[in-house]
This record gives structure tokens, C-alpha cells and sequence, in this order.
């Protein structure tokens, strides 16, 4: 306890050198955690949109991710309800299942053909409702973007298009109409083609839905031949990504199947899997490898988790994580060097009183760890002064209403700072403070042990 007392005297002693030292500390470390803040929201608000969008894991089959996305009817997966209902009965899988859902991805041509105008689209078709449960996952706690689809107890024909996709098609009125410019006609404006009219006629029925929001979607079945499908644009979606934008369209399961393989047998390009917690990934994925390959062994099936599905995740988490680093490796250096400073102009201000202390008996552990608890106590103060002012520096960013458009995006997202969320964070920054703080003293502090004692107190 007096050595710790001690300490302290010897810090007050000089007290402009120790508070300009200490506020190098919490500078530091503030910037470390706000960074770091920053990139924990990040990370985690990317995660969340991934794996609202298409679960921790999906079920394809091999190939379908890299070589099936045009081709739906090669890589289609026949006995999907099969496997959904043995997932859902297996002891080990039930507890961790958040939700699991099937769609089945295609690609079209999308015409608004009394406007004279058609695009191609990049279709996805989903139940309504199980996709809505899945964009309601929100584990970290984040700011979320994603909003239900409106095709929850909407009629079979009715389809959610990109904001892209319905200023291409010129349905205007479904958009902000200051941001709409049809596209110049591709014809004379003439009602629907007679051929496809006709191939959209049986599908069509008798929904009842208002010209200007109904649609054709030309899709390739099953055999190749062409099929349409008559639809009703209930919503037109910012999508956030403008490349995403200009192709999307979600429609009925039911719908995209009739699409693809008319009267027969409708199948999934992918069962999506969605778990309660993204720690339970690895323990899920094995499990369900294992499962199918012991109930489903002529079945060729992969399990593909969200990371690979999504490279953009990964590729945003490294980025971050670089720049991280080096911001943190640049400010320890600083703070290395600036406490090390401090502590060499302590030692040789203070040799006298060292060779006193020395000649009195103290030995050489006792002087450098004197000198070790003043630069811990230094590390205490920065650690508690950094992390409350690096929270109330945070509270007013994420009150603030700040914005920015990432690369590629449609709209600005908040920027926001996890600090108070993030444990690791708080944890791993301090242990860094407190590692570079006796890196720094430990080099004065054995100087200062191994002083001769004749010398230092003659020492003027």
C-alpha cells in the first residue's frame, strides 16, 4: 500500500507533465474505441442484413452458387418439404432453427407492354410470411433497414419490385415522381403482344388489378419453352444497392414455381436456414451435413453458410479490420513513446532520490516496480478518463442523425458507435492501454534499478 502511495506522490509531484501524459493516454485510447465502435456496428449491421436476407445457411444443390443462378430448373431441389420437415423434427437442429424457408431464384424479362417497354429482372420467389420472420432477426441489437414485404395475405398474382426496375418500366406512379423519367418507348405503344397476351391469359384469372400496375413476366420453363405470367406490382423497394435495385422482383413461391415447371412438380433452388444465434453456424452446419447425408443419401445436396453466399461481407469485415489495426498499432506507438518519455525524464530528475532509496536499503525489484506502479496508475486513470468520455462521444454520434451513402448504395445509413455493446472491444482496448503502458516504463524502470549507487547520489 505505501508503494502505491508513493507512486502517486511521485506522479502529483510534476503535475503538468502527468496530465499532459495522461491526456495523450485517453486521446488514445478514445480514438481506439470510437474506431473500433464504428467498426462493431459495421460488421454487425452488415451480418444482420445478411442473414435476414438469406439466413446463416442455405441448402443448394453443388454448383447451383457459382453456375446455377440462370438456370434454375438444372439445380432445382424436387423433395424440398421432405428435408424441411426432417430438419424440423431433429432433435439436435429444432432448438437452434429461427426459421426455415424455401425459394426458388429465376431469371425473366419484365414488360410493361401498354408502355412499350420491358427490362430484363432477376426474380426471386418466396412465402410471404416466413420471409417477413426472417427480416424481423435482429440479434446484436442494430439499427435495421429492412421493412415486411407487403406480399404477406396478398393475392397470388401480386409482386414487389426494385424502385429500379419500376422507373425502368415507367410505373411512375408507384415513385416519387420529381425522381421518374420513363424510359423512350421500344415501340408504338401498342397493347400486349398477342403471343404473350395469350401465354399469360391461363395465369391471369380473374384477379382483378389496375392497369397501370399490371405487368408480364417472360420466364424459360422447365422444357425451355417460353412462359409468362401476368402480374400486379403491389410495391415498388429501394433495394439500397443500385445494381440490385434495377433487377429485383420478389413474387409467391407458388407464382415463380408455376413459372418454371407450369403444372408439375414445384421445386427450390435453395432452403434457407436461419438459426437463433450466429454462434450456433458451425455446430448447425455439421449437424446438418450429417443429416442429410444419412436421410437423403441419393439427394446431392450442400450446406453453404451466409459468408461465402454473401463475399461482400468478408471483404468489408477485413477491410475494417486493417484499417483498424494499423490506427491502433499508430496511436500505441505514440503512447509507447510519449509515457516512455515521461517516465526517463522521471528517472533522471529523480536519480538523487533513487541511490537514496537504494543506500536504504530498497533493492533493485523494489525501484522498478515503484516506477511500474506509477505507470500503471497513469494506465488506470487513461483506461477510466478514455472509456467515459470515448461512451459520452459515442452517445452524441449515434444522437446526432449523421449519414453517409456507402459506395454502390441508393440511401444514406446512420453512422452509429458500438462501444457500450461491445465487451471484446472495451476489454481487448484497455489490455492493449494497459500492455503499452508497461512496455513503455519498463525500460526507464530497469535503468533506474541498475544505477550505480555512488553515482546517483553524487549525481547533480
Amino acid at each position: 500500500m505505501n508503494l502505491w502511495s508513493l507512486a502517486l506522490r511521485n506522479l502529483l509531484r510534476n503535475r503538468r507533465r502527468s496530465f499532459a501524459t495522461l491526456l495523450a493516454m485517453v486521446v488514445g485510447l478514445v480514438a481506439v474505441l470510437l474506431f473500433g465502435g464504428y467498426r462493431s456496428n459495421i460488421a454487425y449491421g452488415t451480418q444482420t442484413g445478411f442473414v435476414q436476407q438469406t439466413g446463416h445457411l442455405q441448402i443448394q444443390r453443388p454448383g447451383y452458387y457459382l453456375d446455377g443462378g440462370d438456370n434454375p430448373a438444372a439445380y432445382g431441389i424436387a423433395g424440398y418439404r421432405r428435408i424441411i420437415d426432417a430438419i424440423q423434427r431433429d432433435e439436435t437442429l429444432a432448438p437452434m432453427l429461427a426459421v426455415i424457408t424455401p425459394t426458388l431464384r429465376l431469371g425473366g424479362i419484365a414488360g410493361n407492354f401498354s408502355a412499350g417497354l420491358s427490362r430484363s429482372v432477376l426474380a426471386i420467389g418466396l412465402i410471404p410470411e416466413e420471409h417477413n420472420r426472417m427480416l424481423a432477426w435482429n440479434e446484436h441489437g442494430v439499427v435495421s433497414y429492412a421493412r415486411p414485404l407487403p406480399l404477406a395475405g396478398s393475392l397470388p398474382d401480386a409482386v414487389v419490385v426494385g424502385t429500379g426496375v419500376a422507373r425502368k418500366l415507367g410505373l411512375c406512379h408507384l415513385l416519387d415522381a420529381a425522381n421518374c423519367t420513363p424510359p423512350p418507348r421500344t415501340d408504338d405503344g401498342q397493347p400486349t403482344p398477342d403471343d404473350i397476351a395469350a401465354l399469360s391469359a391461363g395465369e391471369r384469372g380473374d384477379a382483378a388489378a389496375d392497369a397501370g400496375t399490371r405487368i408480364e413476366v417472360l420466364a424459360a420453363s422447365a422444357r425451355g419453352a417460353p412462359n409468362v405470367a401476368s402480374l400486379d406490382v403491389v410495391e415498388a423497394k429501394n433495394m439500397g444497392i443500385k445494381a440490385f435495385d434495377d433487377t429485383y422482383m420478389a413474387m409467391h413461391l407458388a407464382t415463380a414455381q408455376r413459372l418454371i415447371y407450369g403444372g408439375g412438380e414445384g421445386q427450390a433452388t435453395a432452403i434457407l436456414v436461419q438459426l437463433r444465434h450466429t454462434a450456433q453456424m458451425p455446430a448447425a452446419a455439421a449437424r446438418l451435413r450429417e443429416l442429410l447425408a444419412r436421410e437423403f443419401p441419393g439427394e446431392a445436396l450442400a450446406v453453404i453458410d451466409f459468408a461465402t453466399l454473401n463475399p461482400m461481407y468478408g471483404q468489408t469485415n477485413e477491410f475494417m479490420d486493417s484499417m483498424f489495426g494499423f490506427i491502433a498499432l499508430l496511436i500505441g506507438v505514440i503512447i509507447l513513446f510519449t509515457l516512455g518519455n515521461t517516465m526517463s525524464t522521471a528517472v533522471i530528475e529523480r536519480t538523487v532520490e533513487i541511490g537514496t532509496l537504494r543506500a536504504m536499503g530498497l533493492r533493485r525489484a523494489g525501484i522498478r516496480r515503484l516506477f511500474l506502479c506509477e505507470a500503471l496508475l497513469l494506465g488506470a486513470a487513461g483506461a477510466v478518463a478514455g472509456i467515459a468520455a470515448a461512451l459520452a462521444l459515442a452517445w452524441l454520434i449515434n444522437h446526432s442523425g449523421w449519414t453517409w451513402t456507402p459506395p454502390g448504395y441508393a440511401y444514406a445509413y446512420l453512422i452509429l458507435v458500438r462501444i457500450g455493446q461491445d465487451l471484446p472491444l472495451l476489454v481487448g482496448s484497455v489490455a492493449g492501454m494497459f500492455a503499452v503502458t508497461l512496455l513503455s516504463a519498463w525500460w526507464p524502470a530497469r535503468r533506474a534499478a541498475r544505477l550505480v549507487i555512488v553515482d546517483a547520489l553524487r549525481h547533480a
